[in-house]
């Protein structure tokens, strides 16, 4: 299984304008940048290869990157593509790996800027089927949430501002496993868009192109509503994840005990 991570981004919604400011990948939380902590949760679980997609100083995360991989002792576990058009939609960085989508082996889809529990990705990369998306039942009021939705037990919506009539709702942390076909099809999803124009638009678009498209039962869903984790978009998240949820992350053999700590809340 190879991981990737789409870390080209600005930040925008955190920092500003300001074009000073660190990639959110390098963001630090107890000593340790998330980039470091992907690094170590991805080799735990035997993942073969991470392939970061970089934009905005790419310098920076390229040279964490070194460092984070040479600290495992397999220097050459990440690898670097480059999306030079990162400040257009997040689409033509999931495009820019459209080579690895199709490369034939599962494909773990992480975003950089979720501090998260071990156990959210074990239960990922451990279950018995790909094609698996991960879902928090206790859902964050507002549009910014990407929404997965459930009816008669089917994942049959995903994206944000969605109507319908569904038997549940939950939020989507970031993280998505795919199956080498699926993976395929969704690399000719952001070949399509990106063809047509559509660069402005999330990856999320492609990914429920793929949704609507399959078969009933094509896709699973992963509840994870409990384990703590956190995406880091505006200062609210980062002062929440310093005070909250850091201490919730870093518990000691969190690999090994497949359950979520009991006392455990995504937001305080």
């Amino acid at each position: 299984m190879k991981a990737i991570m789409l870390a080209a981004g600005v930040g925008r919604r955190l920092y500003g304008d300001s074009k000073t400011q660190p990639p959110k990948a390098l963001l630090s939380f107890a000593g340790k940048t998330l980039l470091q902590r992907h690094v170590d949760i991805l080799r735990a679980l035997g993942v073969s290869e991470l392939v970061l997609v970089v934009g905005f100083r790419r310098e920076l995360i390229v040279a964490e990157a070194r460092r984070a991989a040479a600290e495992t002792g397999d220097a050459g576990f990440i690898r670097t593509l480059h999306n030079p058009r990162f400040r257009s939609g997040p689409i033509l960085s999931l495009w820019t790996a459209r080579d690895v989508l199709r490369g034939g082996d599962d494909i773990l889809f992480m975003d950089a800027d979720v501090l998260y529990h071990p156990h959210m990705l074990a239960r990922l990369v451990r279950s018995d089927r790909t094609d698996l998306f991960l879902m928090d039942r206790d859902i964050e009021a507002g549009e910014d949430p990407v929404r997965i939705c459930l009816k008669d037990g089917e994942m049959v919506e995903f994206g944000k501002n969605i109507q319908g009539d569904f038997d549940l709702v939950g939020e989507w942390p970031g993280f998505l496993r795919l199956s080498p076909a699926v993976a395929a099809r969704l690399a000719d999803a952001c070949d399509a868009l990106v063809d047509a124009g559509r660069v402005e638009v999330t990856y999320e678009v492609a990914m429920r192109q793929v949704l609507m498209d399959s078969p009933p039962g094509t896709f699973g869903v992963e509840d994870i509503t409990g384990v703590p984790w956190i995406e880091i978009d505006f200062p609210s998240d980062l002062l929440r994840a310093e005070q909250h949820i850091q201490p919730l992350v870093d518990v000691p053999a969190a690999l090994e005990d497949p359950a979520p700590p009991a006392a455990a809340a995504r937001r305080a």
